[in-house]
């Protein structure tokens, strides 16, 4: 029965508001003291049952939750016929616990979504020498396996024979597919773009570093306790303070109706409310302008936030391979992007249709004895001329003299942290395209912004090049930057920065984000990254809107203060109330419930306010529109 009523708190709560308003209506309405009387009744007695029903398991555990103090006055006010203060204080109570339910117990799908993910089946090869599908399961370290086009491969292991290029961004965040070759080292749960490989299998199952991302989102989520709420901590020690009031001044005064009253205007009404109110103002706040806060204890550490650690790809950079620069060598550019694009057309490779993204519409040719070159790029041969496309090495297997400035343009493409495409015409240079990660408009200032904000230290972790990771490091004015880094060290440092006692953000996008997402203090996902990375998340950034990041934190800054000045209002109106009650002869029910109602609709309105926050010095849309149409007018004029 127990159960029961408190899995129907939702439906209680809507009833009693459906029976307050009816009373209210008799009493004013249809002048009916009856109706008022009975429907406050009813509405006391529905609404006190599940309260009443968690006063009692806490007190079965040694626990005084302001349940029991609720309960009490509740009681009390029944006995002394204010039903009105009883049906209120239920209703607000059980409403106060419902806008904190929808904010808190949000489910986490992410261990079933990265399962699901995982691998299921693998290509043996069996005792005859050929290949039969097998359960992943029945993979063993040492096994051959044969791996398709398209699909995951399913263990840790070494490439033996074949090539092709597979997408690792499920473990190392990576936006650019990776060749493999013989020799090199794949990972289970990433996929084989093109070609096809034969794999030994090096570690399987759990030990694989898929099977470890899953462990370590498991571990993450456990040790991630909800931390117990502020007004359960300050009710160990205010509802036995009332209680004790209330005895002493029966005792003192031989007055019960006194000792109820006492109770009655203790009970915190506004403090039950204040606290929720906040939290759910901060909430609408948030959504309104694409930030999803996922509970009120997320406001609370999120508003601490001294060190905010990204992910570099999708996060801090757009996550799509674009030509950031290009040199041209020569006349007959427009001759020569059309050899080019005819050739990279012959291709899958990601920097290929970067190429060809950039150059756009243009003239194809027919190619001709087209040769892949392993880990340089591709020779074929265009209207009777050769051209090969690649990189330095392919360039030097080509006989292809680089002049001094074609070296100072490599070298500087380079350490721009640009992966390059030379393009050469019959032993010419002709073309040089840098090719990378873009790095997301207006990130820089979204960034000083997190500053002013009180965050010190801003630090980007990539499975990327150290000099690509540096590169966005400097441009950005990040505090640190590493790079080379698997999931597993990415979590690992943020559990030292947490052991230095910093409380830790941590940005990202993808899968192998998903661990460090549930690590650290707070995770906070990009809303076009992946399901799992969204559902291990405390914050999500919706349409991956980066610039929503400094009004996520202004926003938490002030809702936590909202829910610190909702508290003191409570508790200081309850203490003028008693004091007044027990030292003065003006004090009596009916003030005292006008006063108690009063702070109630003061913290309500307090936590409205912040459904109009936004960020100082942030623009609102309207304002960015009348800016924008007064500079095009102005530019009208001018013209």
């Amino acid at each position: 029965m127990q159960r029961y009523i408190l899995g129907k708190k939702n439906q209680i709560t809507l009833v009693s508001a459906i029976l307050i308003v009816l009373g209210f209506y008799g009493r004013f309405g249809l002048d009916n003291t009856i109706l008022f009387n009975v429907s406050l009744i009813i509405a006391s007695i529905l609404g006190i049952a599940p309260i009443a029903i968690q006063a009692y398991q806490a007190l079965k555990v040694k626990v005084v939750s302001i349940d029991v103090l609720v309960t009490i006055a509740v009681v009390g006010a029944i006995l002394i016929q204010n039903y009105e203060e009883s049906a209120i204080v239920t209703f607000l109570f059980l409403f106060g616990a419902y806008l904190e339910q929808r904010t808190l117990n949000k489910t986490r799908s992410a261990i079933k979504e990265l399962t699901e993910l995982a691998p299921e089946s693998a290509w043996k090869q069996m005792e005859d020498g050929e290949f039969e599908e097998v359960d992943v399961d029945e993979v063993d370290e040492g096994d051959i396996l044969l791996v398709k086009t398209g699909a995951k491969v399913p263990v840790d292991g070494t490439v033996l024979t074949g090539e092709g290029h597979i997408n690792e961004a499920s473990i190392t965040g990576e936006s650019i597919p990776v060749s493999k070759a013989n020799g090199s080292e794949v990972f289970a749960g990433t996929i084989l773009e093109n070609g096809t490989i034969q794999i030994q299998a090096d570690r399987v199952g759990e030990d694989t570093t898929f099977g470890q991302i899953i462990e370590l989102v498991e571990e993450a989520q456990d040790s991630k306790s909800a931390a117990e709420r502020f007004i359960d901590r300050f009710s160990k020690y205010y509802t036995p303070a009332v209680l004790v009031l209330g005895i002493i001044v029966w005792l003192f005064t031989n007055n019960v109706e006194l000792a109820i009253t006492v109770l009655v205007l203790g009970c915190p009404g506004a403090l039950v409310i204040g606290v929720p109110v906040s939290n759910v103002s901060g909430i609408g706040n948030g959504a309104r302008n694409g930030v999803l806060l996922k509970g009120s204890e997320v406001i609370n550490d999120f508003s601490k936030v001294d060190t905010i650690v990204f992910d570099k790809t999708g996060t801090l950079t757009i996550g799509n391979p674009e030509v950031a620069e290009k040199e041209f060598y020569g006349k007959n550019t427009k001759e020569v992007l059309g050899y080019l694009a005819s050739v990279e057309r012959e291709s899958d490779h990601p920097l290929a249709k970067a190429v060809l993204q950039d150059i756009g519409e243009t003239e194809f040719s027919t190619v001709e004895e087209t040769e892949v070159v392993k880990g340089g790029g591709i020779v074929a041969k265009v209207n009777g001329h050769r051209i090969a496309v690649g990189n330095v090495a392919l360039m030097e297997q080509e006989n292809v003299v680089l002049n001094d400035k074609a070296r100072k343009d490599v070298e500087r493409f380079e350490q721009n942290g640009n992966s390059l495409v030379l393009t050469t015409v019959d032993g010419e240079l002709k073309v040089l395209m840098g090719i990378r990660d873009q790095i997301r408009p207006g990130v820089k200032q979204d960034l000083q912004a997190l500053k002013k904000l009180g965050v010190k230290n801003l630090v980007v972790l990539s499975g990327d090049n150290q000099g690509t990771v540096d590169l966005v490091a400097r441009e950005l004015g990040l505090t640190e930057a590493h790079g080379h880094m698997l999931p597993e060290e990415k979590s690992a440092y943020i559990e030292n920065l947490q052991a230095e006692g910093e409380i830790v953000a941590f940005v990202g996008d993808g899968v192998n984000d998903s661990p460090s997402l549930a690590l650290a203090d707070i995770g906070i996902a990009m809303g076009s990254g992946t399901d799992v990375a969204i559902e291990t998340s405390d914050v999500v950034l919706m349409n991956s809107d980066f610039s929503r990041l400094p009004h996520a934190l202004g926003l938490t800054k002030s809702t936590a203060r909202n829910m610190k000045q909702n508290i003191i209002i409570a508790v200081g109106v309850v203490a003028i109330l008693l004091a007044a009650l027990l030292f003065s002869n003006w004090m009596n029910m009916s003030i005292g419930m006008l006063v108690h109602e009063a702070s109630i609709l003061v913290v309500i309105f307090n936590g409205m306010r912040l459904l109009r926050y936004h960020l100082r010095g942030n623009k609102t849309e309207t304002e960015t529109i009348a800016e924008t149409n007064a500079s095009m007018a102005k530019t009208k004029n001018a013209t």
